[in-house]
């Protein structure tokens, strides 16, 4: 299995993170994908990423709660490490470098907390889907009470080389089926699928697995049993067994299809 995101760089894990990724790895998650937040985060997620090369790979974008007055700067600093990186020699014997980038985000649109900046945050964003069709990366999209206008803004720039994931989806199945209509984008599923009063399992029903990737977005959203405590990435298993439980399929077909899911939109190779 594959957790297509999780913050496993944040301090809650400073104090154990070697055994919350073998943890991981016994429960079957073998890549850990790491979206960046903004340009205090690059340092840590980057030696998390150097630190486990075979499990965490990274991202590199600005989150929407991180769009301030200065959200230009921010732009130019997590622009500048991405094209040093892009552009950066091969490294002998091993492809790449220590830092490369699978993606581009988190990003997106939020107007949960505060509506100060939502404007900045939709240039922010054009921004870095710009930056995402340059070098034919798909972009993670983060989504809260904000859903109609980052569909919107999505489709006004879809194009053939835009691919990418909504990710921690909870919406209903019409909004399932306005996401998949844009090529090359997935359903991010996450610990919210085990909540009791939630509707993504009656949206599952309804669309199925072709457009479905898996996650954790640890250390938040912890599915049940572990709800309201620290999410970690081996419990994206817990996840596959509600989605498993709620399609009546094998838990291993579910482990299967999601997985070819995150290889056929992140270059994990």
């Amino acid at each position: 299995m594959i957790d297509t995101h999780t913050h496993l760089y944040l301090n809650d894990f400073k104090e154990d993170i070697d055994d919350v990724i073998g943890r991981a790895v016994d429960a079957g998650v073998r890549k850990m994908l790491l979206p960046n937040i903004d340009s205090s985060t690059i340092e840590a997620m980057s030696n998390l990423a150097a630190r486990y090369p075979t499990n965490c790979l990274s991202m590199i974008g600005l989150h929407p709660c991180s769009v301030k007055a200065d959200f230009e700067n921010e732009l130019k600093v997590i622009e500048a490490e991405l094209r040093s990186v892009v552009t950066a020699p091969l490294s002998s014997g091993e492809g790449l470098g220590v830092r490369h980038y699978i993606a581009i985000g988190e990003t997106g649109l939020d107007y949960h907390w505060d509506e100060t900046f939502i404007e900045q945050q939709k240039e922010a964003l054009r921004i870095q889907i710009g930056w995402a069709k340059e070098f034919g990366l798909p972009i993670v999209l983060h989504s809260r009470d904000s859903f109609d206008d980052l569909l919107n803004l999505i489709t006004e720039h879809h194009h053939e080389k835009l691919t990418g994931v909504f990710h921690c989806f909870t919406g209903s199945t019409e909004e399932a089926r306005r996401v998949i209509a844009l090529s090359g984008f997935y359903l991010g599923i996450g610990g919210v699928v085990t909540y009791k009063n939630t509707v993504l399992r009656e949206t599952l029903k309804e669309v199925g697995l072709d457009r479905v990737v898996l996650e954790t977005d640890s250390p938040y959203l912890a599915p049940v049993p572990y709800r309201g405590k620290r999410n970690e990435s081996s419990y994206v298993s817990l996840i596959a067994e509600q989605v498993a439980l709620t399609l009546k399929l094998p838990m291993h077909e579910v482990a299967a299809l999601t997985e070819r899911n995150a290889k056929s939109l992140f270059p994990l190779a």
